[in-house]
């Protein structure tokens, strides 16, 4: 067992865990976030995304103690108090999910890219959301919601 500390959601937070634990069990056993899902186990399919230090990651394989001193931001987090980010808000718009499964993958890529792309192209939103499988076939709805994300801003 060893303490890891790192901020999650804006709030220092320390663990005594088995430093290789994936974040993705920590964050959903120990801190009660289940916005972030097991999938595929693999860090393939995008449903364990969470925003690290800025960059959208998988988590379901990578040991917590490499997040040691980082900022993890969550679904949970990208809210401000009971009103949800740009991204959120457009996704509820457009209705763009089906079963929801991949949902947390695609909110949390496309926080990302808005953030270091406040204008992306189509292209741009099709390949940033590559990153994340959706079964259902809302792929469409999802590329409209971040669009509309982007002109929010």
């Amino acid at each position: 067992m060893k303490s890891i500390a790192f901020e999650v959601n804006g709030e220092k937070k320390t663990v005594e865990v088995d430093p290789g634990e994936p974040l993705l069990y920590i964050l959903r056993d120990e801190f009660q976030l289940s916005g972030a899902k097991f999938g595929c186990g693999l860090q393939q399919c995008g449903s364990c995304m969470v925003l690290v230090d800025g960059e959208n990651l998988p988590t379901c394989l990578s040991p917590c103690e490499s997040f040691e001193g980082k900022s993890i931001e969550t679904i949970e987090g990208l809210k401000s108090g009971n009103k949800l980010n740009a991204v959120q808000q457009a996704f509820v718009a457009m209705q763009a999910a089906q079963c929801g499964y991949c949902l947390n993958g695609m909110v949390i890529t496309a926080t990302s890219l808005l953030r270091k792309n406040k204008n992306p192209t189509e292209i741009e939103i099709k390949e940033a959301l590559d990153q994340v499988i959706c079964r259902c076939g809302t792929h469409s709805r999802f590329i409209k919601a971040v669009k509309i994300a982007s002109e929010s801003k």
